[in-house]
């Protein structure tokens, strides 16, 4: 059975295709608020991980520059360090001197005081030994060419000098 209607909103495949075009609509509307939901959540991921990947890179490029500068100071800590290694090596090197002067020169000393005193020494042993060689012969001498009365009257002479012998002591 055919009908034929002279409008066609009034044939049910009209208001069939109409509604399966509402439903497509509707559904395609949901579907894309879908997709673009999922879509605006994907990038949004992607954005907050770029962010993510800009923020480590800057965190990573500020360590690179901090361990450089760490680097650099280290660095001149350690040239600063060999610096005044070498001054106290160099001065410790110029006291070591100093001192091994001064001892050289205090052992020097100490030796020419031994010579002195033992110069010091035999010059006293040999006065007192020619003192003693003059004494004796001194005596041989008196005794050979001094008889008594030339004795007495040198006695007499020495006791009237004493007055100004003591005076001049």
């Amino acid at each position: 059975m055919e009908h034929h209607y002279a409008h066609f909103w009034l044939d049910p495949k009209f208001w069939v295709a109409v509604s399966f075009v509402l439903f497509v609509l509707l559904v395609a509307k949901t579907a894309w608020a879908q997709i673009t939901t999922r879509l605006d959540g994907r990038g949004e991921r992607i954005r907050a991980e770029l962010a993510e990947a800009a923020q480590l890179r800057a965190e990573a490029e500020a360590m690179r520059q901090q361990a450089i500068a760490d680097r650099a100071a280290a660095l001149a800590e350690a040239e600063d360090m060999i610096a005044r290694a070498r001054a106290e090596a160099e001065r410790l090197a110029q006291a070591a001197a100093a001192d091994a002067e001064t001892a050289a020169r205090r052992r020097e000393r100490m030796a020419m005081d031994r010579i002195a005193a033992a110069e010091a020494g035999a010059v006293a042993e040999v006065r007192n030994a020619a003192a003693e060689i003059a004494v004796v012969a001194a005596r041989e001498v008196l005794a050979q060419t001094v008889d008594a009365q030339a004795d007495a009257t040198l006695i007499d002479a020495a006791v009237a000098d004493l007055p100004r012998a003591l005076k001049a002591a």
